[in-house]
């Protein structure tokens, strides 16, 4: 372990938790300094979508209340300087550092008059819209969190009108038979489904799209996707595109005393041919932090590469879909059990033949099969 003294972590969600228990973990002794932009005990966003609006208060993080009071709350930081080893806090505060880790996570894409789902006082408020009374929720954007909160409203009894830009839900991520399954679940439970469409705008009590509809509307939530958190790095010097450019040590390009981890690390994954990616979901944060902190503490030429394979689950309208790898960069897909009409099967991705990545409807099992043979670079 080299030799280092303090150590700030900007951002105080799930990366930044596990990168600071990795550091406690590891032995280092130095001072360390967490940031976080919420006042809260770092928390699980998954239940955000589900259980909270269902009215189950319950975000528990394990690991959170290791923290203490020693940390910075309702903080964010406005400024990185590199060359002096400073961060700079949105009430002034300078913060020194010989190590940064750097968790900031990424924020929704907003549209006036549209409710988004990131953090719990999200959830709340559009929990108190929908015990409120309103009727029809109209959720823009079908993507995990566009689709769990559809689900949850039906499940509350409110009609549900989705809609969605591609052919099918989360067909980017899915690919053709599971996205293409999804799109008719979705409406066997009672879900209008608008496809290939976008909304142009939101306002009194309706919402336009771009084939010239208009919509009425109670209650408009929108699952637009996110974008990384990364705008109080500019003038850093610090490459950013989509994301904090990493090594596959996750070391920051050209850094060796900044790390990144989470949602806002974009690093070439060694699995997939050095593809860049950047990965929004839990698993990856969860892991990362840990990988990340490790990783400072042992400095670049002892540093390991995180080769982790991505992994992610949702449950829509009683549905367990899972998915691990990449399955965009696959050239080709097939079923390898089940079928869409069982609402059970698994699809494998390839790429040159390679196993690159797999969806799972209802069949966890094959998953973990195709996740582990993704991680042997199986060839199919």
């Amino acid at each position: 372990m080299r030799r280092l003294n303090k150590i700030a972590v900007v951002g105080a969600s799930l990366a930044g938790l596990r990168a600071v228990q990795a550091l406690r973990r590891e032995g280092f002794e130095g001072e360390v300094t967490l940031v976080g932009a919420e006042t809260h005990v770092p928390y699980n966003r998954p239940p955000l979508s589900k259980s909270v609006l269902r009215g189950d208060d319950d975000v528990t993080l394990p690991g959170a209340e290791e923290l203490g009071d020693q940390w910075l709350r309702g903080r964010q930081a406005v400024h990185l300087d590199v060359q002096s080893r400073t961060v700079t806090l949105d009430d002034g505060t300078e913060l020194g550092y010989d190590g940064l880790v750097i968790a900031t996570g990424a924020r929704p894409r907003r549209l006036d008059g549209v409710h988004t789902l990131r953090t719990l006082e999200d959830a709340l408020a559009l929990r108190a819209e929908l015990e409120s009374g309103h009727e029809h929720v109209l959720v823009i954007g079908g993507g995990f969190i566009g689709g769990e909160v559809a689900s949850t409203a039906r499940q509350l009894g409110r009609k549900v009108t989705l809609v969605e830009s591609a052919p099918y839900p989360m067909h980017a991520g899915l690919g053709e038979a599971a996205s293409r399954w999804l799109a008719t679940h979705h409406e066997r439970n009672g879900v209008e489904l608008i496809r290939n469409v976008r909304v142009t705008a939101v306002g009194g009590g309706h919402v336009r799209l771009s084939d010239g509809r208009s919509i009425a509307a109670d209650l408009v939530v929108g699952g637009m996707g996110v974008v990384p958190s990364t705008e109080w790095l500019d003038g850093s010097g610090l490459a950013v595109d989509d994301g904090v450019l990493c090594e596959p040590t996750l070391f920051a390009t050209n850094s060796t005393d900044i790390v990144a981890a989470g949602d806002v690390a974009r690093w070439p994954h060694g699995l997939f041919g050095g593809e860049m990616v950047r990965i929004e979901h839990w698993s990856n944060a969860n892991e990362q932090g840990a990988v990340a902190a490790r990783n400072l503490l042992a400095g670049p030429e002892n540093a390991q590469p995180f080769l982790d394979v991505p992994n992610f689950a949702t449950h829509v309208h009683g549905a367990r879909i899972q998915t691990a790898g990449l399955p965009h960069l696959g050239d080709t897909a097939g079923i390898t059990a089940g079928s869409p009409e069982e609402d059970r099967f698994a699809v494998a991705f390839t790429r040159g033949g390679v196993l690159v990545g797999a969806v799972a409807v209802n069949s966890p099992k094959d998953l973990i099969k195709l996740k582990r043979a993704i991680t042997a670079r199986e060839t199919v």
